[in-house]
């Protein structure tokens, strides 16, 4: 009896996780330009209805491909593996717009250092993913490239600023995709489109805009389908820069190997329904959040709800991101802020109006909220909550207006679950727990210890296993355009 080698197809390619592929790779089962034509069949295939990557570069990944088969050329951990980046993030020799008009035709002369640190540790760029302008709210469109629709039902929106990243991964255009967070840009996606999504702890992921180097809440991450995949991704991603001052090395241990260490029935979780009253949250949200505990704690896992004070946290984030928004746009070329969409342009305006006490009280309140949050962890792994406070919304509704019998005034109030993590410098992930009764994918939100991401990810298998994951590649449901 012979052994035959598996012959993989196009379908059968993209189907595979990450983590699958590069075992592939290592054995030369299939090749990186096997697994580029694959991607790019699939582009062609899914992205006219969800508009996920509108910038391919398959000519120089199939380039970079090439130079990996060098004889001797130390291939990285991903050994040739396509990955997306997020239209925020340089990469040499490729449009690179932010999704402002003024950046419209930029292509920049090199990359930014998480790029190159990617594709020194073997991932080949595959293209570009759509974000809204400068990353600027929760629905991905802008004025070049349009909107990213959800892969789960095209007519609504499958949030931001990571949207066209965690499209792409729904419908298997990429195994891994570069993303990056600040009020939930990377995890919010993830929920909407049935992916994963790890929001890093500050300085353990080093890349972004060098002149915010001193700033905490903006970070890069990664996204993938799984949770073993996203920890794959962050290992290569993660490491010491000189270049960002608040880098720091990576961890001698693997965070993949974290989670072969799940444990459903050692999980202590301390379950914030609505963040202790500060954030709001729909009923349908709330009771499938609720459902989602419920079958954590069947399975075994401990599942308790906790009430720390987080007053003032919407505020401290508010005031916060006004600073980021300042610190990079006070000075950027007036051509090129003469073109900004209303709300990105009010933002700034907050940050630069910005008075010394709301930075003060900022400080003052993150500090109080970090104590808070670290006290519970004496009694729990991990927190859960809801990713976001509302189901998925219209392609056409920038920002939702009302959530949990609240109206809303400014653009980001809708996304304020995910405020603490960002806030408190805490590492957070998105993880599908189903779908809703529309049969749209819900996620749940873990935050984890200070630079707990290895028990985090431990804690995102656990619930991956007891509710099946990863969800299947699949085609858009093209209900209505």
């Amino acid at each position: 009896m012979t052994c035959e080698t598996p012959i993989y197809t196009g379908p059968e390619l993209c189907a595979l996780s990450a983590v699958e592929a590069v075992d592939l790779l290592r054995r030369g089962d299939v090749s990186a330009l096997e697994l580029i034509e694959a991607a790019q069949t699939r582009h062609a295939q899914t992205d006219p209805a969800i508009n996920a990557m509108p910038t391919p570069c398959f000519d120089r990944a199939r380039a970079a491909a090439g130079a990996l088969q060098t004889p001797g050329e130390d291939r990285g951990a991903l050994y040739g593996l396509p990955v997306g980046i997020k239209d925020l993030t340089a990469v040499a020799g490729v449009r690179t717009t932010f999704g402002t008009p003024g950046l419209a035709d930029y292509v920049p002369e090199a990359s930014d250092p998480l790029v190159d640190l990617i594709e020194a540790r073997g991932g080949v760029v595959l293209g570009k993913t759509n974000t809204p302008e400068f990353g600027a709210g929760a629905n991905t469109f802008n004025a070049i490239f349009g909107a990213t629709r959800n892969p789960w039902d095209t007519r609504l929106n499958p949030a931001g600023s990571s949207g066209g990243a965690a499209a792409q991964l729904a419908v298997g255009q990429a195994w891994l995709s570069q993303g990056s967070d600040h009020g939930g840009s990377l995890r919010t996606p993830a929920a909407y489109c049935g992916v994963v999504g790890l929001r890093p702890s500050p300085g353990l992921v080093a890349g972004g805009p060098a002149q915010a180097g001193y700033l905490t809440e903006g970070v890069q991450g990664p996204m993938a389908r799984s949770v073993a995949d996203c920890a794959l991704f962050l290992d290569t991603m993660t490491g010491f820069d000189a270049r960002y001052p608040l880098s720091y090395p990576r961890a001698s241990a693997p965070y993949l190997a974290a989670t072969d260490r799940a444990e459903v029935t050692k999980l202590r979780i301390g379950y914030l329904p609505d963040l202790s009253g500060e954030s709001a949250v729909d009923t349908d949200m709330r009771s499938h959040i609720d459902a989602a505990m419920q079958k954590m704690a069947q399975a075994g896992a401990s599942v308790e709800e906790v009430a720390p004070d987080l007053s003032g946290m919407r505020r401290a984030y508010s005031i916060q991101r006004g600073l980021l928004w300042a610190s990079l746009m006070r000075d950027i070329d007036p051509a090129i802020r003469s073109g900004f969409k209303q709300t990105l342009e009010d933002n700034l305006q907050f940050g630069l109006n910005l008075q010394m006490d709301d930075i003060i009280d900022s400080q003052l309140i993150r500090s109080r909220l970090y104590d808070e949050t670290r006290a519970v962890f004496a009694q729990v792994d991990v927190l859960a909550a809801p990713v976001v406070g509302c189901m998925p919304h219209p392609v056409e509704e920038e920002w939702v207006r009302r959530v949990g019998g609240r109206d809303l005034d400014f653009y980001m109030d809708w996304l304020d679950c995910g405020f603490l993590a960002t806030a408190v410098g805490l590492p957070a992930m998105s993880v599908p727990v189903g779908l809703n009764a529309q049969g749209v994918p819900v996620g749940l939100q873990l935050i984890g210890k200070p630079r707990g991401e290895a028990d985090l990810l431990a804690a995102a298998r656990c619930v991956e296993q007891v509710f099946g994951g990863p969800m299947p590649v699949f085609d858009p449901r093209v209900t209505h355009i």
